[in-house]
């Protein structure tokens, strides 16, 4: 791999994505990131994913716009799939993925920050979609990931004014779920991970479909799924392995 680093300690993966100081999304490095990606759902030795970019300037500063220049019509469409194929296969992934973003995560940076469950920043990140300066949407998938994230209104604001937001203000709009010191957020992440991994695969394999399809399912709908499901896992091993360890006052081995 030449833009994607893999590293695994434990029962985490982290993916690097590695393209110059800004780390920008071209098709290069999203095949590789699409490679990566299939790898390590495979992978049955993996249970949490961590995915940055390398250095402090950016974890995706967004496209490759000199790429983008030369594209025609259909060339951007598929580039827009492309990048929507990939990011809805780490969205729906049965393992919990989580962002460490580090400086800029713009455009097609949010929109694969967005994709992840899980979003911590440090405190230089600044994130947004400034597509419309450039005469452009959002196409990986931001127009309809954003407001699944934050109030339609902000999503609206976000899209529409281009601006850059400070890891304090994303944190109050709820766009991330934690800011870290810029020194720690690599160890503390890892440590989160870390807590993540410790728990039953199959639960939290089914707490990210179910949470994922809420989004789509009436109310009611979504309570009968949530029961049916929450019942097939009392047939599985790891459940009696969860349940037993509680009652013996022990930690549970999910191996």
């Amino acid at each position: 791999m030449k833009y994607i680093k893999f590293n695994k300690i434990n029962k985490i993966c982290i993916v690097t994505i590695s393209n110059g100081p800004y780390n920008t999304l071209n098709s290069k490095v999203l095949n590789e990131l699409n490679t990566i990606v299939d790898e390590i759902l495979s992978n049955s030795k993996i249970k949490v994913v961590i995915i940055t970019g390398q250095g402090d300037k950016a974890f995706v500063a967004g496209a490759d716009i000199k790429e983008m220049q030369l594209m025609d019509k259909e060339q951007a469409a598929n580039h827009s799939k492309l990048g929507q194929s990939i990011f809805s296969k780490i969205e729906n992934s049965h393992k919990p993925i989580i962002a460490l973003i580090k400086g800029f995560a713009l455009g097609g940076g949010c929109e694969l920050a967005l994709a992840c469950h899980i979003r911590y920043a440090s405190e230089n990140a600044n994130i947004g979609q400034p597509e419309v300066k450039l005469g452009l949407i959002a196409g990986f998938g931001g127009t309809q990931r954003l407001r699944k994230v934050v109030s339609k209104g902000k999503a609206m604001e976000i899209l529409l004014s281009g601006k850059m937001y400070s890891a304090t203000e994303s944190l109050s709009i709820g766009l991330i779920d934690g800011i870290f010191n810029s020194k720690e957020i690599d160890i503390k992440t890892q440590k989160i991970a870390e807590k993540i991994s410790l728990n039953a695969p199959n639960a939290m394999s089914k707490t990210i479909e179910l949470v994922n399809q809420s989004y789509f399912l009436k109310n009611n709908e979504g309570y009968n799924i949530e029961s049916l499901e929450f019942g097939k896992l009392f047939q599985e091993n790891e459940s009696e392995e969860g349940l037993n360890a509680f009652i013996q006052k022990r930690d549970p081995n999910f191996e």
